[in-house]
Order: structure tokens, then sequence, then C-alpha cells
């Protein structure tokens, strides 16, 4: 019995790292090569660069981990919902005392319900060209307004507008909506058409960029922008539109039509604008880079005229040949002159010996018999025949001229007629032969009230034909036809 119970005694005892290490020994020789089948679910992507991941079915779950250089050669990257085969190896950690596959590689198995109604949306918009480069806007550099499509009561919100802030402040439309549930999706589309539909400087007016945004999430919380109204909604947009939904690793339908996809809500408030601070001092900079550069090129110039001055003759140099040549033409020119004289006198001498009177004689005899032969052959007969049509051709001038000049007699007559007809239905003398009159005081002032009527000495009635005066008033003379008329109350 002593013995039985010194037994225990002989069991080796192990520390924690060593056990640690047998477990983790017996695991790999064990498992050192596995394939296995399951649903990827939480997916984190550290800033290490290593993929750490649940691989769960309907009962279990197992941790695995995708080291960094092995995940950049993975051609389908994971992602949560996705029903996948991993090859690895089992090993243990023993810092948390768990077991984990170290994957090594990874491909598809299939989809979840979600990710397949989400893969073959994806492929139909895709086809329709929805996603294609070419269809995106650029963003407008600096935008007025900015239209933001968000829930009004988280944190979104406020990190976009307190970036605004800090880095150049413009006015901000806010759309409230809901951004996960069954509304969200309808709302927003709603949100997106709304603020395609405002008229650009009404009261209220369009933005000239819009930011569509929601905080981080799940695949579920974040499938009101995988719908296909939302994405259809994006992609008729006539602004440009930045899609900041969910985080970096967060990918959604809206992000593949969307003009430009911001990681992050702040970082679309940082793509929506520039930094004030560095475009004031970018534009100082190139201010003085301006100034340095034209004063340079001045003084380069400057320099160069300098030189080139150097290189020229001076004025004197360049007048001092032409000066000694002109004085010596005029020391020459009296002489040519006087020789030019002499050469022609002797010419006029050669010429004249050979002239004599016998000589004309016979030239002017020439020319007079030339001339009557001439005069023989000229006949009136032409000449003639020209004056007739020529006094034709007057007659005919003369006949239009006298037409022309009754058509522009009749037309200002017309003229004429017409303006006096109408001056004789304007007068006020028409106007009294059609049964009206004009009252006048006894001192010749037109009435044209009852109580002014009241208050005269006299009155004067002027009718068609011939004036009455009443109450003492003497009557006037008729004015001359060519004055004009009076203004009066007629009745």
């Amino acid at each position: 019995m002593d013995l039985l119970d010194d037994d225990s005694g002989n069991t080796p005892e192990f520390s924690v790292s060593e056990l640690s290490g047998a477990v983790k020994r017996v695991i790999e020789g064990e498992f050192g090569f596995v394939r296995v089948r399951g649903e990827v679910g939480r997916v984190s992507r550290p800033r290490s660069g290593h993929i750490y991941l649940d691989l769960k079915d309907d009962r279990s779950v197992i941790s695995g981990v995708v080291w960094k250089g092995v995940a950049a050669r993975f051609e389908t990257q994971p992602e949560e919902g996705m029903e996948v085969i991993a090859t690895g190896r089992l090993t243990t950690f023993p810092g948390q005392s768990k077991y984990q596959i170290v994957i090594e590689d990874i491909r598809p198995a299939g989809l979840g319900a979600l990710m397949a109604m989400l893969e073959k949306r994806k492929a139909q918009l895709q086809a329709e060209g929805l996603f294609a480069p070419e269809r995106k806007r650029p963003l407008p550099y600096l935008p007025e307004i900015i239209g933001v499509v968000t829930s009004p009561s988280g944190a979104v919100i406020r990190d976009i507008l307190h970036r605004l802030r800090e880095r150049f402040p413009r006015k901000v439309l806010i759309w409230p909506v809901a951004v996960q549930g069954k509304s969200c999706a309808p709302e927003v589309a709603r949100a997106i058409a709304g603020f395609n539909a405002l008229s650009p400087g009404g009261a209220l007016p369009r933005p000239d960029l819009l930011i569509v945004a929601r905080g981080g999430g799940s695949v579920e919380d974040l499938w009101g922008f995988n719908e296909e109204i939302v994405a259809r909604a994006a992609a008729a947009s006539e602004i440009p539109l930045i899609s900041a939904v969910g985080h970096e690793t967060d990918t959604t339908l809206i992000d593949y039509v969307s003009d430009r996809r911001a990681p992050t809500p702040t970082a679309a408030a940082e793509i929506a604008v520039p930094v004030r601070m560095e475009l004031l001092s970018w534009t100082g900079e190139a201010g003085s880079r301006m100034t340095r550069a034209m004063g340079q090129r001045i003084e380069l110039r400057g320099q160069r005229l300098r030189d080139l001055s150097r290189a020229l003759p001076r004025a004197e140099t360049l007048l001092d040949t032409p000066r000694q040549r002109l004085d010596l033409m005029a020391d020459r020119l009296p002489r040519g002159l006087i020789r030019g004289t002499e050469q022609r006198r002797v010419a006029l001498s050669d010429v004249a010996g050979a002239l004599r009177p016998s000589l004309l004689t016979r030239v002017i005899a020439h020319g007079r018999e030339s001339l009557g032969r001439r005069t023989d052959r000229l006949s009136l007969r032409p000449i003639t025949r020209e004056i007739a049509l020529g006094h034709d051709r007057l007659d005919a001038l003369s006949g239009r001229l006298g037409e022309a000049g009754l058509r522009r007699i009749d037309s200002p007559r017309q003229r004429l007629d017409g303006l006096s007809r109408l001056l004789e239905t304007l007068s006020y003398k028409g106007t009294l032969a059609r049964g009206y009159a004009v009252v006048r005081s006894g001192e010749g002032h037109i009435l044209t009230r009852k109580a002014e009527a009241q208050d005269a000495a006299g009155l004067e009635i002027e009718f068609a034909d011939g004036r009455l005066a009443l109450g003492g008033a003497a009557p006037r003379p008729k004015r001359k036809a060519k004055e004009k008329p009076e203004q009066g109350s007629l009745f």
C-alpha cells in the first residue's frame, strides 16, 4: 500500500511553459497540415499587416492568423461572411492557452446568403457599367456648399464638421437619415435625389459636393448601403459624391459607384476641402517665387543689354566714314558740274550744225501730206450716228427721271393727307362736333370741375358752331385755325 501511495510522487512536475510547449508539440505533430472549411467571422487587420480572423460553423469557432508576407500573396482577401477553405497548420498560443490555425492559403468555398446576394448584385451593377472609372466625376477643388447624408445624432457628423472647421470652413447642409435598419436604404436614396433636385442659387442652395457617411459596424449594420436603390441613386447623382461608410476595411456597393471612396468619415472631410493655411502658405510662397523670378529675369535682361551695348560701336565712330565721304563728294561736285555742262554744250553744237531750214520744210510738207490723206478718210457718218444714239438715251433717261420724281412726290403727299386726316380726328373741334362743349370762366380759364363753375363770375361755353357767354362774360373772338387747341372740359 505504501508503494502504491508512493507511486503518485514519481509523476514528473512540469512548469506551465513546459506543459504548454508539450501540448504545442503534440498538436503541431498530429495536425501539421490541415484543410478547414468554414465561414469567416470576425476579421481584424492591425497596423502590423497581419490578419486575425475566426473560422466558424454552426457549432464551433477556431481562431486563425495570416502573417503579413502570406497575406500579400492571396488572390482573395478574407471578408466577413465568406465561406472559405483554409489550408495551414495547427498550433497553440501559450500566452492565452488557446489553439489556432496558421493559414498558408485561403480560397472561397462558397458565400453566405448575404454575401452571395451582394456578389450577385455587384456583378449586375458592374455589368451595367456603373463601376466604370470614366463615369466618375472629378471633385470640386474648393466647394462652396457641402451636403452630408448621415445621422444627425452620431459622432460621424461631429467628426466631419470638426475636420472641416480645422481645414477650410464651408457651408454644410445636413440631410438626416437612418444609417441602419430597414428604413436606411430608402432614406439615403431619397436624400441623394433630394440634394440633386435643389435649384442652384435657390432659397436652399444646391450643394457642390455630397458626402454619404456612417461609422463602422458589422455586415448586417452596413447592409443598407449595399442595397441596389442606394447604389443606383449614387450613380445617378449629378453632384460629385464621396462615400465614407464604415472603417477602412469595410466595403459596400456605394463605394464602387461613388466618385470617390474615403476610408473614414474624417478622411472624407479631408478629401472634400484643402487646408486653408497650406493654401495661404502656398500662395505666399508662389508670390515670393514669382517676385524673385521677375527680379532675376529683369536683372538678367539688363545685364545682357549692357553686354550688347558694350559690343556696339559709338555713334561718332559710325558717322566718321560717311562724313568723310560727304566731304570728298562736296569737293568733287563743282568740277563734275563744269565738266558735265561743257560736254552737253559740245553735243548741242554738233546737233545744231546738222539742223537746216530745208530739212524742216521737208518734214512740214510731209506732215501736211499725211494730214490731208487722213482728212479724206475721215467721215461724219459715225459721228452723226453716235449723236443720234445719245439723244435716244437722253430721252429715255428724262422719261425715267420724270416718273421717279412723280413717285417720289406721291408718297409724301399721301403721308401728308393721312396725317391731316389724323389731326382732324384728334382735334378737339371734332369732339365738339360730336356734341361736347368747352367751359371757360369769364377770364378765359378752362373749367374742369363743378365747384370752379359755381365760383366763376361768368361763364363762356364753346360749341361746334360758336361761343355762348353767360352771367356777364363777353364772348371772345374765335382763334385762328393754326393755333394749338386748348385742352378743356368736354361734356
